[in-house]
């Protein structure tokens, strides 16, 4: 049998485990009753070989062997990295916003 494997993408929301990135896939549903459709979110655990996804890095994960007792899904490709750019500009965001209420 030639099973191809699933595929997901998402965004890295976690980084602090050595080896091991969680991931946050969103997926769109239709309600069965008014078809509004709804989005789901669901967080997988995936191995990050290199360490080289970060925190808020759009990955592309696939499934694999089970290589621990969560870790399933295994880092294949990553889209967009964030720039520290951008972190450097959230975070003095956040602090003028902090002095501001203070």
């Amino acid at each position: 049998m030639n099973k191809s494997k699933q595929t997901k993408s998402g965004k890295v929301v976690s980084a602090q485990m050595m080896a091991t990135v969680v991931v946050s896939v969103d997926s769109f549903v239709s309600h069965p009753l008014y078809h509004k459709k709804i989005r789901k979110t669901r967080r997988f655990l995936a191995h990050n070989p290199a360490d080289k996804a970060k925190l808020g890095d759009w990955v592309t994960i696939e499934e694999t062997r089970p290589i621990s007792k969560l870790k399933r899904w295994v880092v294949v490709d990553i889209k967009s990295p964030v720039s520290m750019v951008d972190v450097n500009a959230d975070i003095a965001a956040i602090d003028q916003t902090i002095n501001e209420v203070i």
